[in-house]
């Protein structure tokens, strides 16, 4: 069943005030959500953890893509390999899976002279990964991937909130238009930049489900010094369905995230989607040393932390995710339900 939202902690740091009319509760969410939230709460009603999927970017890389190179233009151009990833995933067992789109906004994509391209992008990026849903049984998400806008925000830096609003709002338009079943906002590490990505989301689509994950380092912050605490209580309450951490230094750190998001917020839905560990480079390539054994391992304790939708980031592969998925769901001892 799907848990009761609470109140979170009283002394839990308290966002700044917002308008409920671009941020809106559960319970208008539901009203106007449609199928896409139907499909979503289906997902999530048995009560157990829930798989998402694991890295694109690394895995595009291991396939050919060059460093500086746009890996969204691979949807375009090498649509073959990317639905393969996809499948490979859905393969695996995920549940949850993200569109090829991590920096299709306009300012990402204008540093490669895209940014005409946007609609182009993400639209085909959602309409490949559809393809490999439906063609698998149609049982997972397809989860539009929007990440940071590659600018930080004013007044440290120069993107003014209301600009990148309406960055986030042509981005999450072109997913939903491509048939996303959710939008996922992630690796952010400015609440002020966060806020707006959700914003953006709601501007085009009030209803849809969403999730938001921001990127935590060895201090237990975010680079722009955000902690756990501030993230889980300002995402909630700015309507973010599921919130957590991605990304991150390695599972062990994140699965302190997830606890003291947890204890400051006990009916929040947390998500974990961690780097395969630090990256070290070897050859000129990304080598994460986080095998599959370990990953699985983290994952159950990222559950047994209260984490419910639990996925890979950078260095994760199709073979983490099947292990991960064995011992997450399984019936073993050594399962996260039979440990949790």
């Amino acid at each position: 069943m799907l848990r009761p939202r609470r109140a979170p902690r009283t002394d839990a740091p308290q966002p700044d005030p917002f308008d409920p009319a671009a941020f809106p509760g559960l319970e208008e969410r539901r009203r106007i959500g449609g199928a896409a939230r139907a499909r979503w709460e289906a997902v999530l009603a048995g009560g157990g953890p829930v798989l998402a999927d694991g890295a694109m970017g690394t895995m595009l890389f291991a396939a050919g893509l060059q460093f500086g190179d746009p890996p969204e233009v691979w949807n375009l151009s090498h649509p073959e390999v990317v639905r393969r990833i996809h499948r490979g995933y859905l393969d695996a067992g995920s549940r949850i899976v993200m569109t090829n789109t991590f920096g299709g906004n306009r300012m990402r994509l204008g540093l490669h002279r895209l940014e005409g391209r946007v609609a182009e992008i993400n639209r085909t990026a959602a309409v490949l990964l559809r393809g490999e849903v439906d063609a698998h049984g149609g049982g997972a998400l397809v989860a539009g991937d929007i990440g940071p806008s590659g600018a930080i925000m004013a007044p440290t830096g120069t993107l003014d909130y209301a600009e990148a609003v309406d960055v986030f709002a042509e981005q999450a338009a072109a997913l939903i238009g491509g048939g996303v079943d959710l939008v996922w906002i992630e690796t952010m590490s400015d609440l002020t930049e966060i806020k707006a990505a959700i914003e953006g989301v709601r501007r085009v689509a009030a209803g849809i489900p969403l999730v938001a994950t921001m990127t935590f380092d060895t201090r237990g912050h975010t680079m722009m010094g955000v902690s756990p605490e501030q993230a889980v209580t300002a995402l909630t309450s700015w309507g973010a369905d599921a919130v957590g951490g991605n990304c991150g230094n390695g599972p062990d750190e994140l699965v302190g995230v997830v606890t003291r998001m947890r204890a400051a917020d006990s009916g929040a839905l947390l998500v974990a989607k961690s780097n395969a560990g630090m990256p070290e480079l070897v050859d000129m390539r990304a080598v994460y040393r986080s095998d599959v054994a370990e990953m699985a391992a983290q994952a159950v304790a990222m559950r047994v932390a209260g984490a419910t939708i639990i996925g890979g980031c950078c260095g994760t592969t199709p073979a983490h995710l099947s292990e991960m998925a064995a011992r997450l769901v399984g019936d073993g001892p050594d399962s996260a339900d039979a440990v949790g």
